[in-house]
């Protein structure tokens, strides 16, 4: 059962149909580890199934938010280290994120750094300090972001997303909210946040659910098929509870109570 794991590398709390997911590895910055991501990705799989839960943040524990891949660790694995109850998973911790699909906020309080751009590339919202520090260092020591710059190529123009793997500039929070993977400064705009809770909370989870893994099915139909694929989706989600909750809501004047089904 989900709730009798006890995770070495990450922590996990649910509140108000939120679920929180916590890197908590500071002593080492926070790098992931094979075992790291093994973790990561048992939890998002329960949060990803249960429909009490409607929203993911991800946040961090220690000054820095994440410092990419523990290079020491993927070279000598330290199986005993692993939580036996949790499958080895041979994805990358970028699969394992864009696998999740409900709304997902990524609350940024240190610096991020090479592959720590993989936890925020496939969040819906970023939200991170101003004083927060972004840089992909990788082609300093003879390697190169593959995998980010498959998120970054999500968000940014093809030469664009290039230029920030090969110059390995540091890039504050505001140039990263200027280029949109940012969505809003903690410190500058606070009530932001709180109420994205609570617009992201009200929505229908079933509907929301159903969006996300839709929009990512698009990809790879043939323009000639999209329509009538969305015209399936619609047509599952009008027999659904919460689409018959909803209409009853709509027409008694009250707060819907969707069950995500």
């Amino acid at each position: 059962m989900y709730s009798d794991v006890n995770y070495r590398f990450i922590k996990k709390r649910i509140e108000n149909h939120v679920f929180y997911l916590t890197l908590a590895r500071p002593e080492k910055r926070n790098a992931f580890t094979a075992a790291m991501i093994d973790e990561i990705h048992h939890a998002l799989q329960f949060a990803n199934s249960d429909p009490e839960i409607r929203v993911l943040v991800l946040d961090a524990e220690g000054p820095i938010f994440c410092a990419g891949m523990d290079l020491k660790a993927f070279e000598n694995p330290v199986f005993e280290d692993r939580v036996k109850a949790i499958p080895h998973v041979n994805l990358s911790l970028g699969e394992v994120m864009s696998q999740f699909n409900k709304p997902s906020i990524a609350v940024v309080q240190g610096d991020v750094i090479a592959g720590g751009f993989l936890l925020l590339l496939e969040c819906t919202y970023v939200f991170a300090h101003s004083a927060v520090q972004f840089s992909l260092p990788e082609v300093q020591i003879g390697l190169f972001p593959f995998q980010v710059l498959v998120g970054l190529l999500k968000h940014l123009p093809y030469h664009k997303a290039l230029d920030m793997c090969i110059q390995s500039e540091v890039i504050t929070a505001q140039d990263m909210k200027s280029m949109g993977i940012v969505y809003e400064l903690l410190d500058q705009r606070p009530e932001v946040l709180p109420a994205l809770f609570t617009k992201l909370c009200s929505a229908a989870p079933l509907a929301v659910k159903m969006g996300f893994e839709a929009a990512k099915q698009l990809g790879g139909l043939k323009s000639t098929e999209q329509y009538a694929f969305l015209l399936e989706q619609l047509e599952k989600l009008r027999s659904s509870h919460d689409f018959k909750e909803g209409m009853a809501a709509r027409a008694e004047k009250r707060t819907p109570n969707w069950k995500g089904v």
